[in-house]
């Protein structure tokens, strides 16, 4: 990879009209004032850095679930999945990345197998760090059939600035692990709830990459969570 490739990415098609419109405005701010118009620039900057979209390599093993965000965990505990998933009402381990705005914001599927729900749901935008944005924040969730059978749910979640879900996917389709399948432009949480008897194999406030980090193995049995120490 040259030096160029590694600070330039390739920036989701979302991005498009926000990167045009911090462009526009930097412009308008340069007419007026010079220093206005640099401070335009910088924030033209972060947002196409915000929108990227890179390449990931996605690890071989159909047993694995990997991340599906970018960012640092910031929960593991057993929680009951959102109703609208229909997933039941017994609860699930739930594992939560926290995204910051200097995070990539594209979401990949955790592991392959069918969308069976896609529902979205209006709400509050709490900090998306806290426990509560997972009942009270704006989300977006999918229920995903493994080939054994199991499932496995994903919900996208609003944050204090973020004002925008988007989800790619829709019920039926069959996605690999590492693929695509929706955004959230600005701050905000991915949390995955894992099979019964999977546990995860990351630790709190260990930093995530979306498609290429091991979240759990589901072929392991049960162990348990990783509370995780810095060195």
């Amino acid at each position: 990879m040259n030096m160029l490739g590694t600070f330039l990415k390739p920036m989701h098609p979302e991005g498009y009209r926000f990167v045009g419109a911090f462009a526009a405005i930097s412009v308008i701010l340069f007419l007026i004032w010079e220093p206005l118009g640099w401070l335009g620039v910088g924030l033209t900057v972060w947002c196409y850095y915000f929108f990227r979209d890179p390449r990931r390599v996605v690890p071989i093993g159909d047993n694995l679930v990997i991340s599906p965000a970018d960012g640092v965990v910031s929960l593991i505990q057993p929680a009951v999945p959102p109703a609208e998933l229909g997933m039941g009402d017994q609860p699930m381990t739930r594992v939560s990345v926290f995204m910051n705005v200097f995070n990539c914001h594209v979401n990949r599927m955790p592991a392959g197998g069918r969308i069976t729900h896609v529902a979205y749901r209006p709400g509050k935008f709490l900090n998306a760090s806290l426990d509560k944005a997972s009942t009270d924040n704006e989300r977006n969730g999918l229920a995903i059939e493994l080939p054994d059978g199991r499932r496995i749910g994903v919900v996208q979640i609003a944050g204090l600035v973020a004002r925008r879900i988007v989800c790619f996917v829709q019920p039926g389709l069959q996605l690999d692990r590492g693929e695509r399948f929706g955004l959230i432009r600005f701050g905000s949480r991915v949390d995955v709830y894992l099979p019964d008897g999977v546990a995860p194999l990351v630790a709190l406030g260990q930093t995530m990459v979306a498609g290429e980090t091991v979240l759990a193995d589901l072929d392991l049995p049960g162990v348990p969570a990783r509370l995780g120490r810095a060195i």
